[in-house]
């Protein structure tokens, strides 16, 4: 796609055997008050209907562009890529099984085009079960909007949801970042990352709605599963010895060394992972690491 004809938004679907809510959420998407949108759906291999349903929509709208891995490559690999093929100037990432309010991007995207301060916006969100029902609504987080660093990054690595990372981010500051990485929690790296890039943005309106099943990563894995969790996110971790903790841990530092920052703030985000390594549950993930690579050397071995 040349750069006259780039759309202003690419919007990444990565999805693995989605069925029973791909059409809804693809639905949510085409029915966006802005329109100039590219949506890249990348299947990860499916073996249900999800590759009957989107090349059915692709068909449909020439907005769509479907992209089937030939093999199941990963969860984050899968995200990443769809992002290294976008044009837009600015992306956002969205999940099979989430809806979008049909004002989602203008919303949006009119606070990216008035406040270049801003490298991330995302709406209010909403907690739906799996038939659409509200669960709970999420607690708005003025700290992502304060106008200093470190506070933006104290606020971004706390242990609860990443949801603002499915907002809409401008592209041009996203290929800073490494993206995601394959470890668990490299979603909660990634937006600490952009949030010291510059301040975020919450729509007031509750225009996002996120679904809450049995089948969420979320609900299968935990920090006491990282291993397991690391190769959902990147099949190649099975025949590697891994440490995802302490992976995810440099990574937060890589993280504040590489934008620009005044030394106060550079400071302050060093001191805050100092308080990040010394909670009981990190320190037994960093642990689990040692025993985990020590297992697997034993057996190599035997």
């Amino acid at each position: 796609m040349s750069a006259a004809k780039s759309p202003r938004v690419s919007i990444g679907l990565p999805v693995y055997n989605g069925e029973n809510y791909l059409e809804e959420a693809i639905e949510s998407i085409l029915a966006q008050t802005f329109e100039d949108f590219e949506l890249l759906i990348g299947d990860n291999a499916s073996t249900d209907a999800t590759e009957e349903i989107c090349q059915r929509y692709a068909v449909r709208d020439p907005r769509i562009r479907y992209v089937r891995n030939p093999e199941n490559i990963g969860a984050h690999p899968n995200y990443n890529r769809l992002f290294e093929f976008s044009s837009g100037e600015y992306f956002k990432w969205a999940a099979h099984d989430d809806v979008c309010h049909p004002d989602f991007l203008l919303k949006c995207i009119e606070v990216l085009d008035r406040d270049p301060s801003v490298v991330l916006c995302y709406p209010r969100t909403r907690i739906i079960d799996e038939e659409g029902r509200t669960i709970k609504s999420e607690d708005a987080r003025p700290k992502l909007a304060s106008w200093k660093p470190s506070h933006r990054f104290l606020e971004a690595y706390r242990d609860i949801p990443t949801h603002p990372i499915l907002g809409v981010i401008r592209a041009d500051v996203l290929r800073k970042t490494p993206l995601l990485g394959s470890y668990p929690s490299s979603d909660r790296v990634l937006m600490a990352e952009l949030s010291l890039y510059g301040r975020f943005h919450e729509v007031p309106e509750t225009l996002f709605f996120k679904r809450d099943h049995k089948r969420r990563f979320t609900r299968v894995h935990n920090l006491f599963r990282a291993h397991q969790a690391a190769v959902w996110h990147d099949p190649a971790n099975a025949e590697k010895i891994i440490f995802p903790v302490w992976r995810q841990c440099a990574e937060y530092f890589h993280a504040i060394n590489r934008p620009s920052l005044q030394w106060r703030d550079r400071i302050r985000c060093y001191l805050a992972m100092v308080g990040w390594l010394t909670r009981w549950r990190r320190l037994a993930g960093l642990l689990l690491d040692l025993l985990f690579a020590g297992r697997w050397i034993f057996r190599s071995v035997r």
